[in-house]
């Protein structure tokens, strides 16, 4: 048996996707609710559910947003319902913005875990989930990422 050689479908195999751009859209309307969780929460539960949070972005992070409990839950039970997707996105800038999203949550959990012993802990914390929240919601309600938008920045200004 003999095989040929396609570059294009090479090609095809090793570029990344794009992905449907709703789907981090639900992504992140399903962060928000966590994080007004994490903010309501008395700073024990709230650490535990950061951590879990933090493992979400660093999933996201490492192995990409279309490899996440999130994008299955969006591919198994939303993107049925859903027309096509007009256009596809490059999976990099979410993937950095999963990024930013766990360098806040690593911030809160330093921040809860100093803050079951001292007050200002819980303040550096609330305050880092708080701005991981407005990015969340700025991406869930308007679909801005904000560090889509960061990624996209740097990139410019490297080349």
């Amino acid at each position: 048996m003999t095989t040929t050689f396609d570059p294009q479908a090479q090609a095809a195999q090793q570029a990344p996707a794009g992905i449907d751009p709703r789907g981090p859209q639900f992504a992140a309307s399903l962060t928000a609710v966590v994080l007004v969780a994490v903010l309501l929460l008395p700073p024990a539960a709230a650490l535990v559910l950061t951590a879990v949070q933090a493992a979400l972005f660093a999933l996201g992070a490492t192995r990409g947003v279309q490899r996440t409990p999130h994008a299955w839950l969006f591919k198994t039970l939303v993107r049925p319902r859903l027309s096509a997707p007009t256009e596809l996105e490059d999976p990099a800038p979410p993937r950095f913005a999963q990024a930013v999203g766990l360098g806040f949550t690593l911030v809160a959990l330093v921040g809860y875990s100093i803050g079951l012993s001292a007050a200002g802990g819980v303040v550096v914390a609330q305050t880092a989930i708080g701005f991981a929240l407005v990015a969340a919601l700025l991406n869930a309600v308007f679909r801005f990422c904000l560090g889509c938008e960061m990624f996209l920045l740097f990139r410019r200004a490297a080349a």
